[in-house]
């Protein structure tokens, strides 16, 4: 369970969801919900099992039993008579496991079972696989926490040098629609680079990192970058994004972590599709693109169901048109140097 999530969860109910006909099954989607349940608890998800045609569940409660149970008694009796089977619902506790379905002492003790949180097969198999299990969500929110101390003021100053030379070139040009067209190309460019570069196991230095992150926010070289998310680059994409959220300075990021987010949920990782997304509304709330997959998110939509109405870059092109001095709006706005915050005076 903890790589599938990718973290070992905690006060939570995890919904694991099989298809194929039992005894035999495979897995297809997997959902946690923090614990006590909220309001609108299990609603959702009895229509998305059903639309993603899973046959078979397993539901796992991680905390102590009055906080777990009253979640299991909602599985159990969300999915009776649903038609899907019900292979077992757990509470996990510690190194501890106990079933709600099964009564026999012989093989679910009232004790409880033991069982191996950080070893054994599965764990190592896992771990070829390169999957990992943060110990929990709040290392998975760390891991994308902002790069800080040598690393960051090295970003910072090639930020500043990026931002001057784009300033200047926009100060100094005489055909505004001609400079977006020349950005424009330059941009896309840099985006189909970057995810090769990154695909490869290489990384952008800083001033590649600073220039990608102002390009993002020209729509339409984000747009690109969107479209080109596919279940074969998506694993390029997740490093790509996740490194560009940790390292751009805040301004910069709502574009890079709402990419990152899609490119995670596009994967299946739902944790880290959130908290990037969460990123990117801390900094600027009213960020569309991050708005669009919170919701989408919130109400368990598969990836496909966005998939599916993604235009291709040549679509992209046929609707937008050739490119405007107004689509340089956002990065203008982004070029403006920051005002200092207030300075405290010692009294």
């Amino acid at each position: 369970m903890p790589y599938l999530l990718g973290f070992h969860p905690a006060d939570s109910l995890v919904l694991i969801g099989l298809k194929g006909e039992p005894p035999r099954g495979s897995v297809h989607l997997t959902v946690r919900w923090d614990l006590p349940l909220a309001a609108a608890g299990l609603s959702r998800i009895l229509p998305l099992l059903r639309k993603e045609e899973v046959t078979q569940v397993i539901a796992v409660g991680y905390g102590p039993g009055p906080l777990v149970t009253p979640a299991a008694d909602a599985v159990i009796e969300l999915l009776r008579g649903s038609g899907i089977a019900v292979l077992d619902v757990l509470r996990a506790e510690e190194d501890l496991y106990w079933s709600y379905l099964c009564s026999l002492a012989e093989c679910c003790p009232p004790s409880g079972t033991p069982y191996d949180r950080e070893a054994g097969p599965i764990a190592a198999q896992a771990t070829v696989h390169g999957l990992v299990a943060l110990p929990d969500r709040a290392a998975l929110e760390r891991s994308l926490a902002p790069a800080g101390g040598a690393e960051r003021a090295s970003m910072r100053r090639a930020t500043a040098r990026v931002a001057a030379e784009l300033r200047g070139r926009i100060a100094g040009c005489a055909d505004a629609d001609g400079l977006a067209a020349e950005l424009v190309a330059d941009g896309v460019a840099r985006v189909h680079a970057a995810i090769g570069t990154y695909a490869s196991g290489g990384r952008l230095d800083d001033e590649e990192a600073a220039r990608l992150g102002l390009d993002l926010a020209v729509i339409r070289i984000r747009d690109e970058a969107w479209t080109l998310i596919t279940d074969d680059t998506c694993d390029a994409h997740v490093r790509l994004w996740r490194d560009l959220t940790r390292r751009l300075e805040p301004r910069f990021v709502p574009p890079a972590a709402s990419l990152l987010g899609m490119a995670a949920w596009r994967g299946g990782d739902c944790a880290l599709a959130g908290i990037a997304l969460v990123r990117a509304h801390d900094v600027d709330p009213g960020y569309s693109m991050a708005n669009l997959l919170m919701q989408a998110l919130r109400h368990l939509l598969p990836p496909h169901a966005l998939r599916e109405r993604m235009p291709s870059p040549e679509e992209l092109d046929q609707e937008m048109g050739g490119a405007r001095a107004a689509w340089l709006l956002p990065m203008i706005v982004l070029l403006e140097e920051p005002r200092p915050g207030p300075v405290a005076l010692a009294g």
